[in-house]
């Protein structure tokens, strides 16, 4: 077998391998994590709900602030701290259970700890990524890491759940620690020197706020990146709306079982995964703004599908299901790849953390808005109408592109100054 491109990349390689393995690790967590927390501590629905709300939270307080300083350090010895404290944070999770002093208290306190350092590490990895790959190997990079992404979401979880029966539940959280110190390791090794960012002059200024500003103004006075974070914020609010009453729906609606409803996430997996691999193929064919304008509009129709399913027999209402979560991963992909890349290929090297962390805030601050809308139309309007206008509003999302100058790029330029013709 020959390999190509990124795969004979040796820093690259280094970079994928402990992503790919600390990806599969999270992934443990995500099941151990809840399962120690209803199992061991017996803690009840308003307590699991703060349990996955804390894990959020950091991304909400810090995300802007990191950015900052993501753009005025060398971004791979963070990536290293935080992996090790993550590390380290999950290893306290085992020996306290195992010591008999594991606290619902001590679990909150651990899940906000890896979050923040979670925060650290996203913003700095998305910038560094540019460091070591070339910017017409963006959209590859990108779419190895999303396809080890989507493997994890596929069997991780499932690997997690023979873990803690096998095991217990600290034991697999201890693994998924592990996983941490080897990305760290594999960081380490990476040979390529990072310099550290250059600032312009003029922008040298020490205020955490206006650096902010600074990242902010950055942002929404691109005309790229300003429609990228109203489409994708749009998209993830109506989204998460769906989200927060999908699972009501399926089982009191269609009266599906946990059995069948894990059936049906698993094509999510299947298709993200098929997304990834074909996602610069597609922008290649059809041309970067197509591929984004269509990506968004094709999730908000086949989200349709779902709304719809409670007209069929259970039997193709399932295969329609099957089919929803199929297309929709793969699409949400193949957009997250191309617009990753393209805004990582138009920001200079400077503003890398700022206008990732910008992106982060919104995307993550519209988590509770979002599923708390779904939740109060849920109630007041019905399960089946609030899917009804959660996808309504993703294609609203892809409306923002298409009424744009992003529309018509034709591919992701070589710098921001080839950017900003190409969207004018």
């Amino acid at each position: 077998m020959k390999f190509t491109g990124l795969w004979k990349h040796p820093d690259f390689m280094k970079l994928w391998t402990g992503q790919t393995l600390s990806m599969f690790g999270a992934q443990i967590t995500t099941l151990a994590l809840p399962l120690i927390a209803a199992l061991m501590l017996n803690v009840n629905a308003v307590q699991m709900g703060m349990l996955t709300a804390i894990g959020y939270l950091p991304y909400i307080l810090f995300s802007l602030f990191v950015g900052v300083w993501v753009d005025q350090l060398r971004r791979r010895p963070i990536m290293i701290l935080t992996d090790v404290i993550r590390g380290v944070g999950l290893l306290v999770i085992p020996y306290a259970a195992w010591e008999g002093f594991l606290t619902f208290e001590l679990l909150c306190t651990i899940s906000f700890l890896v979050g923040t350092a979670s925060v650290f590490f996203d913003i700095a990895y998305m910038s560094y990524l540019p460091s070591i790959v070339k910017t017409e190997e963006l959209v590859e990079g990108n779419s190895k890491l999303e396809f080890s992404n989507s493997a994890s979401q596929i069997s991780g979880q499932a690997i997690g759940g023979a873990l803690v029966q096998l095991l217990t539940a600290p034991v697999a959280i201890l693994i998924n620690g592990i996983t941490f110190f080897i990305s760290a390791f594999t960081l380490i090794i990476i040979k390529r020197k990072e310099d550290k960012p250059s600032l312009p002059e003029e922008k040298e200024d020490n205020n955490v706020f206006q650096n902010i500003r600074d990242g902010l103004k950055f942002v929404f006075g691109n005309t790229i990146l300003a429609r990228i974070t109203v489409a994708t914020g749009l998209f993830n609010l109506f989204g998460l709306a769906m989200e927060a009453i999908y699972i009501l729906y399926v089982t009191r609606e269609l009266s599906l079982s946990p059995f069948m409803l894990g059936l049906i996430f698993t094509m999510s997996g299947v298709g993200a995964m098929a997304g990834a691999a074909v996602a610069g193929k597609v922008a290649e064919k059809l041309s970067l703004g197509k591929t984004l304008v269509l990506s968004l509009a094709l999730a908000g129709v086949f989200y349709l599908l779902v709304p719809l399913s409670s007209l069929l027999s259970v039997t193709l209402a399932i295969i329609v299901l099957m089919v929803s979560q199929f297309v929709d991963a793969a699409m949400i992909v193949i957009y997250n790849i191309n617009q990753r890349s393209l805004r990582t290929a138009i920001t200079p090297d400077h503003l890398q953390g700022r206008m990732n962390a910008s992106l982060r805030f919104i995307i993550f601050g519209s988590i509770p808005v979002g599923a708390m809308l779904g939740g109060f139309l849920g109630d007041a309007i019905g399960t089946q109408w609030t899917l009804v206008v959660g996808a309504a509003g993703m294609l609203i999302s892809s409306g923002v592109i298409l009424t744009s100058s992003v529309a018509k790029l034709d591919k992701i330029p070589e710098a921001p100054a080839a950017a900003a013709e190409q969207a004018s």
